[in-house]
């Protein structure tokens, strides 16, 4: 019998309760295959996605080994839209914005044309939100939960529309986490890594930046260290569903630590370089 999701072939399928199909063990769980069936049963009902780096939880499922996939491919494709949706709307902001939040590289005698414009934004958003996101992924998996990226179809139109005024309102999607019984202190580290992330990268592209004379690479240099470095900022704000709130909750002085030296750096960064 054919997986109805992927369609590979199970000689002994996995028949999920709530909508009946027949599927391979990669795409057993509801969430996993899209279930169509009605999951009101269930101890928790993940919501629409809020906002780009936020989860919601489901039942538990420590204990359980991961499927042998790593990216289903739905997620795969997911990841790939956001960031192209994203390195647009980014995109856009380089080429001048009405109040320019984005739309200026450091002066320079030897500046970017378009089409280095756009390359410098699809690496700036592929080393920021790709990375952001599988970070989340990947520290959840190492705690045994289920985690997968879905994106926001709305929130990818929302993000190129404002990016036509300066500003792009990033929610494209989120990572989705299921398990009922994480803890306040996973949950904080969870939320932790993908900034953490950002600042790795952001250091990594800064060094590219003061080793490059003026032109393509520098540019690439600068605009990767700032959208990572504000990525890492906004998401540590303590508001509602933002990385920040878990991180505030589970440890306050740690929350402080690292977001107090992060906004000094982006606003001397930002100072400095564009000034």
């Amino acid at each position: 019998m054919k997986c109805e999701f992927c369609g590979r072939d199970e000689a002994l399928p996995f028949v999920c309760n709530y909508c009946g199909g027949a599927y391979c063990p990669d795409h057993r769980l509801p969430e996993a295959h899209l279930c169509k069936g009605d999951l009101s049963a269930r101890r928790t009902v993940v919501p629409p996605p809020q906002t780009t780096y936020t989860w919601s939880t489901g039942p538990s499922l420590q204990g359980v080994p991961a499927p042998g996939k790593a990216f289903s491919g739905v997620e795969v494709r997911d990841i790939l839209v956001a960031w192209l949706g994203l390195g647009f709307a980014f995109f856009i902001s380089l080429n001048g914005g009405v109040f320019g939040l984005l739309s200026a590289f450091p002066a320079q005698d030897a500046g970017p044309d378009l089409s280095e414009k756009l390359a410098i934004a699809l690496i700036a958003i592929g080393s920021g939100f790709v990375l952001h996101e599988l970070s989340h992924k990947f520290t959840a998996r190492r705690y045994g939960y289920w985690a997968e990226f879905r994106m926001w179809t709305f929130g990818l139109f929302l993000a190129i529309a404002t990016s036509l005024i300066g500003f792009i309102f990033a929610a494209p999607g989120a990572t989705y986490i299921s398990g009922s019984n994480i803890s306040r202190s996973e949950n904080g580290k969870i939320s932790l890594a993908g900034p953490l992330t950002n600042l790795g990268v952001a250091f990594a592209f800064f060094l590219v930046f003061l080793a490059s004379p003026p032109g393509f690479v520098s540019a690439l240099g600068w605009a990767g260290t700032y959208f990572n470095i504000f990525l890492a900022v906004f998401n540590l704000l303590p508001l509602g569903p933002l990385d920040g709130s878990k991180v505030f909750a589970w440890n306050k002085a740690g929350w402080a630590a690292v977001f107090v030296p992060l906004a000094i750096v982006l606003y001397t960064f930002v100072s400095l370089t564009r000034g």
